[in-house]
């Protein structure tokens, strides 16, 4: 439930606190906050210095009144409930669940400001998971998925389960599989170990590591080890089926966009429509009627954190993505 009363946070500059930048300010003040998230609320105009609306930069003098008066969100320390999501729960027990999350919400946000995500459907069903994860915004969540991906998503429902599953991660021993439909006809199989940095030029982005050389030496690299096996063609399309060693950020996407066959539908690394684009009874305009990459996350296999057994759990194609299947003929 959102918050709709208005709320009003003030505080004064203390002398030690003199020179203070207003973004360092308002996450001192607001802990909850990252650095980003303190300066987007600013830069909504969200806080006020002396009356004035404030700037990220704006240097603060001891004595200052530092106003809060925006969405009152901003204030929450933990996701909303947003129990109306469309979520499924595909495994349940003591310790853990298997979440199907829909392409249209992302797995978890960054402040209170996010009402469309797993993370509100986990603080409005599961209350007792917050204070259980990496962060507070991530209640449970053992790994995640691009907001355009849709799938299997593991969580943890007290924090010794979280550690034994993070552990998995980290040791390769959580098996993930994903469908992927992606552009050009695909070799039977195929192995991509290439690691992965974010793109200098572009910080939404990843992309395949090369030799670092000045700068670049300092940044950060992930090894990233992605195989796939060709589960059909059809027209100029391949359909995959994905596993990941790894859970690097966007690792299949740029792992496939290198092997010279992305993921069709992609936003960031993927290709230019071709005719074969598609109205579509809903009125979709992307290329095969997609609103999003064919991305699918429907299969994970771990051992239970508390008596070692194994855990498969499956999830179905979802009807946006059997649609085109069924378009172009393909059968798997």
């Amino acid at each position: 439930m959102k918050a709709s009363s208005p709320q009003i946070s003030s505080w004064v500059v203390q002398g030690d606190q003199q020179g203070m930048r207003l973004d360092s300010f308002v996450r001192r003040c607001l802990p909850h906050l990252s650095l980003r998230q303190a300066q987007k609320a600013i830069g909504e105009g969200a806080f006020r210095v002396n009356r004035r609306r404030g700037k990220k930069g704006d240097r603060l003098q001891a004595g200052d009144a530092v106003e809060f008066d925006g969405a009152p969100e901003w204030l929450a320390a933990t996701p909303l409930p947003g129990g109306d999501l469309n979520v499924i729960v595909r495994y349940e027990d003591e310790s853990v669940l298997v979440l199907d999350k829909p392409a249209e919400i992302a797995t978890h946000g960054f402040s209170g400001r996010e009402t469309n995500s797993l993370a509100n459907f986990l603080s409005a069903r599961y209350p007792a998971l917050h204070g259980v994860g990496r962060s507070r915004w991530q209640p449970g969540l053992a790994n995640r998925l691009d907001q355009g991906t849709s799938g299997l998503v593991l969580a943890a429902r007290d924090r010794a389960a979280f550690d034994d599953l993070r552990s998995q991660f980290r040791r390769g021993l959580v098996k993930k599989k994903y469908w992927a439909l992606v552009w050009g006809r695909a070799p039977k199989q195929g192995v991509l170990d290439l690691p992965l940095a974010h793109d200098p030029g572009d910080r939404r982005k990843m992309r395949v590591a090369s030799a670092p050389r000045g700068r670049a030496a300092k940044a950060k690299i992930w090894p990233a080890l992605t195989r796939f096996r060709l589960a059909g063609h059809a027209e100029e399309f391949s359909l995959l089926e994905v596993e990941i060693g790894t859970g690097v950020t966007h690792q299949i996407r740029v792992h496939l966009q290198a092997a010279g066959h992305p993921i069709v539908g992609d936003p960031l690394y993927g290709r230019e429509p071709n005719p074969v684009e598609a109205s579509g009874p809903r009125g979709f305009t992307g290329p095969l009627g997609l609103r999003r990459q064919f991305l699918h996350a429907f299969f994970l296999d771990f051992r239970h954190p508390r008596d070692g057994r194994e855990i498969v759990v499956e999830s179905p194609l979802p009807e946006d993505l059997n649609e085109v299947t069924e378009r172009l003929g393909l059968q798997f």
